[in-house]
């Protein structure tokens, strides 16, 4: 990859080193895969006990980047909550970069057969790749691998539960569900899962249907029931009863957030956390999407921060 293309990647990693220079360690790298370099962001804590830590993959959604979940764009990002996990509980996070699609803008090849315009790149290979790497060195613990993603990162989350070895623990998929017309096999192991979506989304609809706004050539998706009750048979745990809890609401919007969550603490488990009203944005306390950006995506709820239930829900879970 010649400079030219390389200066925006670099020139975004060079901001968000900047703004966290007195936070955790963040080190942009890359590595073959397919026939081309492929490039991430790894955040470390400045100290960590000896010996492989959990790690935490983040997937940026359809249109961004490694370095914008991380917060180094011009919105907010409720997923740059990571950075401050990796310092208080010595975690590792993996920040890897989707590539362009047919439609000019980065994204992951997760599973939806009908999308037409995402990248055909293996990512699935590349994120192993990565992860392999980080286990051999010793960094990272096979057994407490996690990943969160959000809107086409979060289908990717998905995918990578399905196929990504070594086996994920756990994952949170925010605004994303489950491909309807797939071209993944299914899961071959237990893997907790979190959904977190709102009643609302005009882009990956809760009932599911055609994701975004345009003519279907983002394919379709389950609904959230149906991507609840798919994880529910692979993790045996059909027919038990969920815990369920509601969040304290404050402000005057019209959200309200419900967690339901089946199984016990140590997993396998599956949660899903509904936003009633709420739209295509991760819900937070911190970071908040202004008024702009609401009338494109929905209503954001800020009554919970997304990252921190990820993981409170990822902690005690380990690969099986």
């Amino acid at each position: 990859m010649d400079m030219k293309r390389r200066r925006p990647w670099l020139l975004a990693c060079a901001a968000l080193l900047t703004l966290d220079a007195n936070a955790a360690s963040q080190q942009p790298a890359s590595i073959a895969s397919g026939g081309v370099q492929r490039e991430y962001i790894l955040v470390t804590p400045d100290a960590a006990p000896p010996g492989p830590r959990p790690l935490v993959l983040v997937l940026h959604g359809h249109l961004g980047t490694a370095a914008n979940a991380l917060g180094g764009g011009m919105r907010p990002s409720p997923l740059s909550v990571w950075k401050d996990i990796v310092d208080r509980e010595k975690i590792l996070v993996l920040a890897p970069q989707g590539l362009k699609g047919s439609d000019n803008q980065t994204g992951w090849r997760d599973c939806r057969r009908d999308d037409t315009n995402n990248p055909r790149t293996d990512d699935v290979a590349f994120i192993s790749a990565v992860v392999r790497k980080l286990v051999a060195e010793k960094r990272a613990d096979p057994t407490r691998i996690y990943a969160m993603g959000m809107s086409n990162g979060s289908m990717m989350s998905l995918r990578l539960a399905l196929e990504m070895r070594p086996a994920l623990a756990a994952i949170a998929a925010a605004s994303g569900t489950m491909a309807a017309r797939s071209d993944c096999g299914r899961a071959q192991y237990p893997v907790s899962v979190m959904v977190i979506h709102g009643t609302d989304d005009p882009l990956a609809p809760y009932r599911g249907g055609t994701v975004g706004k345009r003519n279907g050539d983002r394919g379709s998706v389950l609904s959230v029931e149906a991507t609840r009750d798919y994880w529910l048979k692979a993790n045996k745990l059909e027919g038990v009863k969920p815990a369920f809890f509601e969040f304290p609401h404050s402000g005057d919007d019209a959200t309200r957030a419900i967690r339901e969550t089946w199984g016990e603490d140590a997993g396998p488990q599956v949660a899903v956390l509904t936003i009633r009203n709420g739209g295509h944005v991760e819900p937070s306390l911190r970071f908040h999407y202004g008024p702009v950006y609401s009338r494109l995506v929905g209503v954001q709820n800020r009554d919970l921060e997304s990252v921190e239930e990820a993981w409170t829900f990822f902690r005690n879970k380990t690969a099986r």
